[in-house]
């Protein structure tokens, strides 16, 4: 009796509604993990292989998937077996991008280079980082920075080659900047490119190189630049500083320059998004008759009237008083202030003794109260008795 397949889905680690892309990325991942030159006599890889393969190519063909999902592997029970797994026909499926980045990974990255040749290229972005107050970051601010960073050689003007010199062709790539191989696989020859190992995708070699930058056509001094930090910026977040970074390869555009902004802490004020948050103490005083405190914002200090009888803990709501928004100009946060009632911890005789006194008409107002309340309820039962 033959082995029962397991789903193909299943076998991918994949739903049954996912994309073309998912299920692809999931047998690129599947392909490298067990491919058996990665494995070399590992049976079990290899098996895994090609169950994997074999479900890939079903379910990367929109019409064999369609077949797939309504018979199942009924639908391709006695397909031709020339060339196939198992008797398992491949033939549409697509594996050539697919193995040109797992050999190009397993033998030197070659793959992932493919069509770049010794083209032009961007040069690669400088990151650097820059303290900034809090207030700063609330209302922004301009900030010199002083960097390293590297210009085209004015000796050489960027060839790297000694004055008088050129580089010369390199004849491993013919000036390409790329060479081809070859590798053997299951579904036959798979051909890839990789970066010249000679010439490094430039494409031609410097025989004499230059004496002020080595070779490299490029010289680094220091230079100021001036970053302007958006009002509203956030911890962490950062600003991109067009064609700052490294110079371009063949005629290539510059990197930009990313420059992360660390927010230092403020001792009154908590952020979160753009909203302020702050802890205001008030005397037992004005928290029970009202009055006037002084509460520090970002934009100042402001007087505010407590309501009486607020309770610690109370917070309220300083409208606009918050942070700017960096992707809505017109848009400010809060500002949300917790009064906290303070309770005095050293007292006078004579306060203490005012104290009790308060105490002591606070009890009777609310013992008042309370017999008033009980008494009201001794009428309310005596009018439903008499009902």
């Amino acid at each position: 009796m033959a082995e029962q397949k397991r789903d193909y889905y299943e076998v991918l680690g994949v739903s049954k509604d996912a994309d073309q892309e998912t299920i692809k990325k999931a047998y690129r991942a599947l392909a490298k993990k067990y491919h058996p030159d990665m494995n070399p006599d590992d049976k079990n890889a290899e098996a895994k292989f090609k169950e994997a393969s074999e479900a890939y190519a079903v379910l990367s063909d929109e019409d064999k998937r369609r077949q797939y999902d309504q018979f199942g592997h009924a639908a391709f029970d006695g397909a031709g077996g020339a060339g196939g797994f198992g008797g398992f026909d491949f033939g549409g499926a697509d594996f050539s991008d697919i193995f040109g980045d797992i050999f190009g990974d397993f033998f030197g990255g070659g793959a992932r280079s493919r069509g770049r040749g010794n083209g032009p290229m961007k040069g690669a972005n400088i990151r650097t980082s820059v303290r900034i107050t809090f207030e700063e970051a609330v209302f922004g601010v301009e900030k010199e920075l002083e960097l390293t960073l590297k210009d085209e050689c004015k000796t050489c003007h960027g060839t790297g080659a000694k004055p008088g010199t050129n580089p010369v062709t390199c004849t491993k790539c013919g000036g390409k900047g790329q060479v081809v191989f070859t590798t053997q696989s299951f579904f036959g020859t798979v051909r890839n490119v990789q970066s010249c190992p000679d010439c490094h995708g430039q494409g031609k070699i410097v025989k004499e190189k230059c004496p002020d930058c080595g070779g490299s056509g490029y010289t680094a001094s220091r230079k100021k630049i001036m970053v302007s930090i958006p009002a509203g910026i956030d911890n962490g977040q950062s600003v991109r500083i067009r064609e700052k970074g490294e110079p371009g390869v063949n005629g290539g555009g510059r990197g930009d320059l990313l420059v992360e902004v660390i927010v230092s802490s403020h001792p009154i004020f908590r952020r979160q998004d753009i909203n302020i948050y702050s802890t205001v103490p008030i005397s037992f005083a004005v928290a029970a008759l009202g009055g006037e405190v002084l509460i520090d914002t970002l934009d100042g200090r402001i007087a505010y009237e407590v309501k009486p009888g607020t309770q610690t803990d109370t917070r309220i709501k300083l409208k606009g008083k918050g942070v700017p928004s960096t992707r809505y100009k017109d848009i400010r946060g809060d500002h949300y202030v917790t009064l906290v009632v303070q309770t005095p911890e050293k007292l006078s005789h004579e306060a203490k003794e005012l104290l009790r006194q308060f105490d002591a008409a606070t009890e009777d107002s609310l013992n008042a109260v309370k017999r008033a309340e009980a008494a009201k309820q001794d009428d309310d039962k005596k009018k439903k008795f008499w009902k």
